[in-house]
C-alpha cells in the first residue's frame, strides 16, 4: 500500500509542479538548527519562508497545546498531533504570497507529522490504537486529495544530546522538562523515516552537531539544489 500511495504521489507531483512553488522541507530533531537555517535564506527574496508555527499552538483559543503536550504525552499527545496535522496542512498547500515565489520553505512538513512525531507516540503509546487510526485515516485522506508533495528534504541531522543541550540552553518553557531519552526517540523516528525507500523525494542531509557557522557555509554551498535548481513555476 505505501509503495502505491508513493507512485500516486509522485504521479501528482509531476502534475502540479509547473503550478506551484518548489517544496523545500527543513526537517530535523528538536534544537537541531531548523529555524536558523530557514532564517538563513531571508536574502533570496522569491521564497515564502514558514517557521513553525509555535505561537498558534501556544494559543489555541486559550490553551496552550504544546505545554499540555510536554506536561503529559499520554493524555496530549492525540489533540496535539491532530492540530499539528492541520497547522501543516495549511502552511504547505497555501498559495505563495506573490507570483515570483519560485520556492516554499517549511520547517517540519505533514509527512514528518505522519512518519516521526505519529510513528513515535504509537511506538511508547502515547497514542491509543483508536487514535493511532484515526490520525492515520486523516493522514490517508489528505494524500488522496490534495497535492501535499515534496520536491526536496534538507535534513539537519544531529545527535540527542547535542540537541538536549541546546534545548537546555535556549530555554523554552514548554521543553524544560524534556527527557534525553524523548530527543532519543524523536531521532530514531528520523532515521527510520528518512531512510526509508518510500520517503517520496530526496534528502539532503548535512551535519547539524557543528557550529551554525560550519552549517551555513554547507547551506550555501548546496543553495543551488536548495532553491530548486532547474525548476521552474
Amino acid at each position: 500500500m505505501s509503495n502505491i500511495r508513493t507512485i500516486a504521489s509522485a504521479a501528482r507531483s509531476m502534475n502540479t509542479r509547473p503550478t506551484r512553488p518548489f517544496r523545500v522541507s527543513i526537517e530535523g530533531n528538536i534544537g537541531s538548527g531548523k529555524s536558523t537555517c530557514i532564517k538563513y535564506f531571508d536574502k533570496y527574496p522569491n521564497i515564502d519562508k514558514h517557521a513553525e508555527p509555535i505561537a498558534e499552538w501556544r494559543n489555541v483559543s486559550g490553551h496552550n497545546l504544546l505545554g499540555l503536550l510536554y506536561s503529559d504525552l499520554n493524555e496530549w499527545s492525540f489533540a496535539f498531533q491532530h492540530y499539528v496535522h492541520l497547522s501543516r496542512l495549511k502552511i504547505q498547500t497555501s498559495p505563495p504570497s506573490n507570483p515570483n515565489i519560485t520556492v516554499k520553505m517549511f520547517e517540519r512538513s505533514v509527512q514528518n507529522s505522519r512518519f516521526c512525531f505519529v510513528e513515535n507516540a504509537k511506538k511508547q503509546n502515547f497514542l491509543k490504537d483508536p487514535e493511532y487510526e484515526v490520525l492515520l485515516k486523516w493522514f490517508d485522506y489528505t494524500e488522496q486529495n490534495l497535492d501535499i508533495s515534496l520536491d526536496l528534504i534538507v535534513y539537519l541531522r544531529t545527535t540527542p544530546q547535542t540537541v538536549w543541550e541546546r534545548m537546555m540552553k535556549r530555554g523554552r518553557a514548554e521543553e524544560a522538562e524534556v527527557p534525553l531519552d524523548y530527543l532519543e526517540q524523536v531521532h530514531e523516528s528520523y532515521e527510520n523515516w528518512l531512510n526509508s525507500p518510500d520517503v517520496g523525494c530526496e534528502v539532503l542531509t548535512i551535519d547539524a552537531d557543528r557550529n551554525i557557522e560550519e552549517v551555513k557555509k554547507d547551506l550555501d554551498r548546496y543553495s543551488y539544489k536548495i532553491l530548486g535548481g532547474n525548476h521552474t513555476s
